[in-house]
């Protein structure tokens, strides 16, 4: 490996160009495009057919799904398919989910909301099972793929895919069915889920599974299902890494969910949104990753993961800033630039920490629970609360709080940095194999 002054810039592109991180980001985009189905551009069709807005935003229950997917994710992980998995665990239900996923957006395609609502719910919750298990699937077959020193480059690699796959997604549906209808435009986005599935067939089974003790009786077949999770929870110290999952985005994610309200609330136009909050921050979120890769590379996972946290819990203040100064495009540039880049930075970084807890006998189950409490407080805290917050304390205050409880977060990930609990905490996903995630080695 090359180090320091040694390293060219050819040295740097190179990590990003081999198999695995490639195939990371085909997963990405696959990953990504299910999501947005359900969300901006379901809630856009709903509007466009004349629904009402509170059965329009009764709709983001179908997203719950995403939070509830560990409670079946030790399936992918113990339950080998029928003829189809000769091919290998992760390849055979990599193919199985993603016929799932285009059956389930092609049924939502057909679902007509004016027709029957009911009937397009229930469409809309089964792209969001379909889509939650693509994820089980796709984020097991990522962290398994990736070496432990490929972790960030991959990480990076996968959140520029699922950003893309998510944007992409959006936006073709608009433009499909702006000219053709929503039915052709979700057909069309379908197609998405071939990326992952083309790449599982490419790179075939990962090297580094480890397949779960066989099981013989129901007794063990039962235990298949809580292994995972007591593996977990026997290494020291994974209570308090589970608080730190927990609690890390909170303030970030309250800070995203009154964006917009803060946005119409200082009288920015369509327009401005538009270029400013959506332009700026898409191009600033893949600079922020492509920088998360490269700290994480420079600075090893614990410094790296410490320096996100700072970034994104200072990013909060910046909306504090722009709420007192009041409407100016320039303030919402700088803004939308500076959360975009801390946003990106950590998708890299805390991502790849979170992959690198996993045990590779149960990745699918562990990083399913992981990836779920990172965002099930946030989305509790910020549905039940965050408008009445912004209504008693006024949007300056009220990102000046998001700023300040992102500060446990980080003195907790500093203390278990500095007392090896970090360290203790990492599982065979980012040991095994060359590179060790613990050493801060990467590609």
């Amino acid at each position: 490996m090359t180090t320091g002054s040694d390293r060219t810039w050819i040295d740097g592109v190179r990590p990003y160009v081999e198999r695995a991180p490639l195939a990371a980001f085909a997963l990405g985009v696959s990953s990504g495009f299910p999501f947005a189905m359900i969300a901006a551009t379901l809630t856009t069709r709903l509007a466009q057919d004349g629904i009402d807005k509170k059965t329009v935003t009764a709709f983001s229950l179908a997203f719950l799904v995403y939070n509830l997917k560990f409670l079946w994710a030790w399936l992918v992980d113990g339950v080998r398919l029928p003829v189809i998995g000769r091919m290998g665990q992760r390849v055979s239900w990599m193919l199985l989910v993603g016929v799932l996923v285009i059956a389930a957006v092609a049924n939502l395609a057909f679902a007509d909301p004016l027709r029957s609502i009911a009937a397009t719910a229930t469409a809309a919750v089964l792209v969001g099972i379909a889509g939650a298990t693509f994820d089980i699937v796709i984020d097991a077959y990522r962290i398994e793929i990736l070496e432990p020193r490929q972790l960030g480059v991959g990480s990076g690699m996968n959140q520029y895919g699922w950003r893309i796959g998510s944007a992409g997604a959006a936006s073709l549906a608009l433009v499909v069915a702006a000219r053709y209808g929503w039915a052709a435009a979700y057909l069309s986005c379908a197609l998405l889920a071939l990326p992952a599935m083309v790449a599982a067939l490419v790179i075939g089974e990962p090297a580094r599974r480890r397949a779960p003790a066989a099981r013989r009786g129901m007794g063990q077949a039962l235990a298949a299902v809580w292994r995972p999770f007591t593996e977990f929870f026997r290494r020291p110290g994974a209570g308090i890494v589970l608080i730190f999952i927990l609690i890390h985005k909170i303030g970030d994610t309250l800070s995203q969910l009154v964006l917009r309200l803060l946005l119409d609330d200082l009288q920015f136009t369509n327009d401005e949104i538009a270029v400013y909050d959506v332009g700026i921050g898409f191009w600033a979120y893949l600079i922020g990753i492509f920088v998360g890769g490269w700290l994480y590379a420079r600075l090893g996972l614990k410094r790296s993961v410490l320096l996100s946290l700072v970034l994104m819990g200072v990013s909060n203040a910046a909306f504090a800033a722009l709420a007192a100064g009041g409407h100016s495009n320039a303030g919402l540039a700088g803004a939308m630039l500076f959360e975009n880049i801390a946003s990106g930075i950590g998708g890299v970084t805390i991502v790849a920490y979170f992959s690198a807890l996993c045990d590779l006998r149960f990745t699918a189950a562990q990083y399913a629970l992981i990836s779920a409490a990172a965002s099930v407080v946030g989305r509790i805290v910020t549905g039940t609360t965050a408008g009445a917050m912004v209504e008693d304390m006024g949007f300056v205050n009220f990102y000046i709080l998001t700023t300040a409880i992102a500060v446990p977060g980080v003195l907790m990930f500093w203390w278990m940095a500095r007392s090896g609990l970090v360290d203790r905490s990492v599982g065979t996903a980012g040991t095994d194999g060359p590179g060790d995630a613990r050493a801060g080695e990467a590609a």
